[in-house]
Order: C-alpha cells, then structure tokens, then sequence
C-alpha cells in the first residue's frame, strides 16, 4: 500500500446525529445508554477502549484495556500496578479514556483523575475471573523484558502448582477508576460535520453541557 491509496480512503457517516436535547442531564446516564446500544448492537468488543497516560516526563502512552465497571465514582479497569501503565499513573495521576464504536459511527472520550479502588473490589472481581486469568496475573511481570516466552510458559506452572484453583490476588494486582472530568460524546455525521457534544464538571459538582465544532 503506498502513500496516496492511505490518502484515498474515506468513510462517509450518516448514521445518526446528536443535539443538546438527545442527550441525558448526566454524562454517565448518556453513557450507559450508548453502552447498551452497542450491546444491542453485538459489536465485537464494545467494553474495549483506549487507556491512554503519560508519566514524570510527560511523554504519552496509549494501549487497550477492558472497561470492567462504572458507576456514579467512574469508569474502573484492572491490571498489574507494576506494568508501564501503572507506574505512569502513580507519577501522573490523570488519564484519558477512548471508545471508538465505528460500527455505530461513535466515539466517548473520557478525562479525569484516577484512583485505585478499595481492595475489596479488587479482591471480588479477581475472584470472579477464570482460572486462567489468575494464574496469568500472577505468572506474568507486565511490561517487563523476559528472554523469551517458556519462561512465561514455567512461571504459570509454578503457579499453577502453588495455588491449584485458588490463587489469592496479586498485591501487585487490581484496580483503577477514572474519575471524570469531562466526557465528549461524538457522533459522526456527514461531510465531516460531526456532532461533539461535551460535559465538563463544574466547580460545585454539576454538569455543563456544551458543543463542540467538529
């Protein structure tokens, strides 16, 4: 593929549009209504988004992770607290979160702080994961150089053989909860003329809802 075929790719979007008046007084509310259409829609992975973080240095970093919760708090993910991600978010405590439905011509960005969660709700969803993931969670040092891959392949058997079915969380292990800010919610429209409409958090804890040019 050469430079002017990329250049040559177009995608028109008239599925939808969006107004001030479609949407819901609360971004969560809005949100989880476009969630649930996605489900409707069976897309492929509608819980997949964008992590993306930056860390002392201020040089970005992005990478998909699953969406596992949100709630009036957030929207809350799980991971090693070791790997790149979480060493960013313990220097730089702010994120950017980004869901790209383009079956439904959509996207939702999310900014805001994050925390992690209670450990208890870290303890509750890695005992709710399969065994595969538990032990997977443990076996792997995320983000770390390891010289090729049988020794991932041993550090499962020797968890596996330690724990059996019941392997404890990691305490290198659990959660976050982007707490948001701002939430865009974007709709694709034609001749690039998309509908932006965003809620930026106020200073007593209420929404302003405003639009955004394309």
């Amino acid at each position: 593929m050469n430079a002017s075929s990329l250049a040559d790719l177009r995608k028109t979007y008239a599925l939808g549009s969006l107004a001030e008046s479609d949407v819901a007084q609360d971004p969560l509310q809005q949100f989880k209504l476009w969630f649930q259409q996605a489900l409707e829609a069976k897309l492929p992975e509608p819980n997949a988004m964008t992590l993306a973080t930056a860390g002392a240095d201020g040089r970005p970093d992005a990478r998909i992770v699953l969406i596992k919760g949100v709630d009036e708090r957030g929207f809350a993910f799980y991971t090693n607290y070791e790997s790149r991600k979480g060493q960013e978010l313990a220097q730089n405590p702010d994120a950017c979160l980004l869901f790209y439905w383009i079956e439904l011509e959509r996207q939702v960005r999310i900014e805001g702080k994050v925390e992690k969660v209670p450990a208890a709700e870290s303890d509750a969803y890695f005992q709710s994961r399969p065994l595969d993931s538990r032990i997977g969670a443990w076996a792997s040092v995320q983000s770390a150089e390891i010289g090729d891959r049988r020794i991932l392949e041993e550090r499962e058997a020797q968890f596996r053989a330690q724990y059996g079915e019941h392997p404890p969380r990691p305490p290198h292990w659990g959660g976050y909860i982007v707490k948001p800010e701002a939430i865009e919610f974007w709709q694709g429209r034609p001749s690039r003329l998309h509908d932006r409409i965003k809620y930026m958090r106020r200073a007593d804890g209420q929404w302003k809802i405003v639009r955004l040019s394309p």
